[in-house]
């Protein structure tokens, strides 16, 4: 059966970000760049410059004129989320070109990003002032599916098929049925892409948070928005009774599983905004 890291490998040159990613990034973590060097960078990348003036004018800003200047716009919206979001938007672009088998990948976005929504009120919920960095990890938590749908469609969807009629966990078919399963593979494409440990390990982790380490908080939350995002996805009528929601995330994260409802609700309000804003225009429904 094939490890992780060698289903990633056979489709590395496909799943390649773009040169912007790392320049950002660069930039970001250059403790002596300014917000203008910052500008000049995501001025040589005409796409994410159009995407962060489409951010910044949302009206969830509240800013009383249109801002139409990339130097202004990095200045509101700042170093952190702007490395978020070119984050969102280069892993979109990098997938909006892969011919996918078998999968449904208009739903598999939509999924993402409630995860992802999901993740970044659980961490404010929990107090953490910095939730960006969630937003993240839990827009990339499913994307080792994409990896197994791109290199063995067939026994990844025969995965899912089983887990469904079974009813058991998704993770335990792909291990038995293939020898990984998705967390796996997306932690061994986020270190393929050179991503920091924290969004590699809670990816890794978040089936079982408690060997996440230093990093369990990270992979805590991610497990939260997960099984959420998961059990929104099924049908209602074939919902389990109780979210299988691991007590080492309740107990690292101190959350208050009784604000979900509301987080959900939430999460939903601002899912088809932000769906635009991320996933690739070719997959828009």
């Amino acid at each position: 059966m094939p490890l992780a890291s060698e289903l990633v490998q056979s489709c590395t040159t496909v799943l390649t970000l773009p040169e912007i990613y790392f320049r950002v990034r660069d930039v970001v973590d250059d403790p002596k760049s300014t917000m203008d060097d910052l500008a000049d960078v995501l001025k040589l990348d005409p796409a994410t410059s159009a995407k962060l003036l489409r951010t910044v004018n949302n009206p969830l800003y509240g800013l009383p004129r249109q801002i139409d200047s990339i130097s202004r716009a990095v200045n509101i919206v700042g170093r952190q989320a702007i490395n978020d979001l070119v984050t969102a938007t280069t892993v979109g672009r990098t997938f909006s070109g892969m011919p996918i088998q078998l999968m449904d990948v208009p739903m598999f976005w939509r999924k993402s990003v409630l995860c992802a929504l999901l993740a970044g009120k659980i961490a404010t919920a929990c107090g953490i002032e910095d939730s960006e960095p969630f937003f993240i990890e839990g827009l990339l938590r499913d994307v080792g599916h994409l990896v197994l749908y791109q290199t063995i469609p067939q026994r990844a969807q025969s995965a899912l098929i089983e887990a469904g009629y079974l009813g058991t966990s998704l993770a335990e078919v792909e291990q038995s049925n293939i020898g990984c399963d998705f967390a796996e593979v997306g932690a061994e494409l986020i270190r393929a892409w050179g991503m920091p440990a924290q969004i590699e390990q809670a990816i890794r982790c978040q089936l079982s948070p408690n060997d996440a380490g230093e990093f369990i908080l990270h992979a805590s939350i991610i497990h939260l928005a997960g099984v959420v995002a998961d059990y929104e996805e099924f049908e209602p009528s074939r919902r389990p009774a109780v979210m299988p929601i691991s007590p080492y995330a309740i107990t690292a994260t101190r959350f208050a599983t009784a604000n979900l409802p509301a987080l959900l609700t939430d999460a939903r309000a601002k899912l088809q905004d932000t769906l635009a804003l991320i996933r690739p225009r070719a997959l828009a429904a």
